[in-house]
């Protein structure tokens, strides 16, 4: 629900965060009403199976096999260790290490690809493995510079921005950025 510059999801009032200089970092933030009018934009997840948006921040979602504990991302019907199918959907850490990574510096083929594919406005953006406590995830990250990713780095999960849909919401996806 939006009511002037103030949107409220479940009932507590959110904000975009700032614009940063390749598109907004989109997480929702909780809104003041003093000082600068906040800037609303409603988000949606690219697949809230996936990845689940809240006023406490993205919650990605792996699985987790009962039989013999091993976690899989996304989430599988059967597990790669033991060959169990009694899966479970379970939360992950939204903090890792970046255990490796490239930078996407062209337009990937659309589809799959969702996001802007004109040779013109794409901006590139980084690809990597993020070791999480329970599995190594592969995600876009934040950051394109390569000089400024390392190995073991500390990353911090987020969402970035892909498209607006016909509905006027800003889809987004997850990512990891550099935490401190």
């Amino acid at each position: 629900m939006q009511v002037g510059n103030i949107a409220t999801l479940g009932g507590t009032p959110v904000r975009a965060s700032p614009v940063g200089p390749r598109g907004a970092r989109c997480a929702m933030l909780p809104c003041t009403t003093e000082g600068s009018p906040a800037i609303v934009k409603h988000q949606v997840s690219i697949n809230e199976f996936v990845l689940e948006l809240s006023v406490a921040g993205p919650v990605l979602f792996g699985g987790r096999c009962r039989d013999c504990g091993n976690h899989t991302f996304p989430v599988l019907s059967g597990c790669p260790r033991c060959t169990g199918t009694d899966i479970e959907r379970v939360p992950l850490g939204a903090r890792g290490s970046l255990w490796g990574w490239t930078v996407q510096g062209f337009p990937p083929k659309d589809p799959p690809y969702l996001g802007s594919n004109d040779p013109q406005t794409f901006a590139p953006f980084g690809v990597g493995y993020v070791e999480l406590p329970e599995v190594i995830v592969e995600a876009r990250l934040t950051e394109a510079e390569p000089a400024k990713l390392a190995q073991g780095m500390p990353m911090a999960l987020t969402v970035e921005p892909l498209f607006e849909d016909d509905a006027g919401r800003e889809v987004v996806t997850f990512a990891f950025e550099p935490a401190a």
